[in-house]
């Protein structure tokens, strides 16, 4: 291969992944997201390090090297960027917790075996967080509560993009509020956006939603042996041209909850498995999000999320 070649080919990987890295979503609204952009930047490789760097509320960009064991959840001041810097950099057993904070990024990060009660990434109180190209994940060896969620957006938390990351090996996923008796928080609140993740070999909670609005487009879920998109507690929701492979209850909304759930769907892929939905009860009456967005084509999806979600962004 010719020199101009190579130069082509790394052009392109640089170009896929800043297309890849643009925040889309319900993160661009209520003044935007932007982490710790203007501040200056550390790098961090043991768990002293980290939260030295990221506990405050000034203006920060966090580069994590290594794969660092934590022993609880690390509180994410407001103002940062939390960035994965090196093959294998992120968190093993602790977590990352954003409670009562505004602008948080969190990305490029490996993030697995969240022991309970920590969840690899618990959003609390918050608003504009984006938590985008991280891979998530444990293992099926224990049982269902043995870890805890790999991403849990709750207490009222509003404004988040979840995009580009993989969740994989994992029981319960993901709950976007967390309560069925949070309804004076959570209403009119919980808004996220999740946008071209992987959810494979996975039980539940993809997400599970109470309350809140979330709008779910270009998303790949393989191998959900129990339930997949669980709108409850008059959530909202809106899937778009994503596609289920071996998933079952694609869709519901009467699952787990005292009070259905609504839902939209338009142009989805739902394959021919037992039981795979959707199972809507109520139809939504949100269908059409506040933002601008360009959807992947149903043909395109599997390939795309395949090849683009995870820690594949390096700092």
């Amino acid at each position: 291969m010719g020199f101009r070649p190579v130069v082509f080919l790394l052009a392109t990987l640089l170009l896929c992944q800043l297309v890849h890295s643009q925040l889309v979503g319900f993160a661009t609204l209520n003044g935007g997201t932007t982490g710790g952009a203007g501040g200056p930047t550390v790098t961090v490789s043991t768990e002293a390090e980290f939260i030295s760097a990221v506990t405050d509320n000034l203006p920060r960009v966090v580069r994590v090297i290594a794969n660092i064991r934590l022993g609880v959840q690390i509180r994410i001041g407001a103002n940062k960027s939390v960035l994965g810097a090196a093959p294998n950099a992120g968190f093993n057993h602790g977590g990352l917790f954003v409670r009562d904070q505004r602008n948080v990024i969190i990305r490029g990060l490996r993030l697995s075996f969240p022991r309970a009660p920590n969840d690899c990434i618990e959003i609390q109180r918050s608003t504009n967080v984006w938590v985008d190209h991280n891979e998530l994940f444990s293992d099926l060896d224990n049982g269902a509560g043995f870890y805890d969620g790999l991403l849990d957006i709750n207490h009222g938390s509003d404004f988040v993009t979840v995009s580009w990351n993989r969740f994989h090996t994992h029981f319960r996923v993901s709950l976007i509020g967390h309560s069925d008796n949070n309804v004076d928080v959570d209403r009119g609140r919980l808004r996220v956006t999740l946008h071209h993740n992987y959810f494979l070999n996975v039980g539940s909670r993809l997400p599970s939603l109470r309350f809140g609005t979330a709008h779910i487009f270009n998303n790949l879920y393989e191998d959900v042996p129990t339930s997949t998109i669980n709108s409850r507690m008059g959530a909202q929701c809106l899937v778009e041209n994503t596609v289920f492979i071996n998933a079952r209850r694609t869709i519901i909304t009467n699952l787990d909850s005292r009070e259905d759930g609504f839902a939209n769907e338009r142009n989805n892929q739902f394959g021919n498995e037992s039981m795979r939905g959707p199972f809507i009860t109520q139809v939504g009456n949100f269908t059409t999000p506040p933002y601008p967005y360009t959807l992947d084509t149903l043909a395109n999806v599997p390939t795309r999320v395949r090849q683009g979600a995870g820690a594949t962004i390096r700092f």
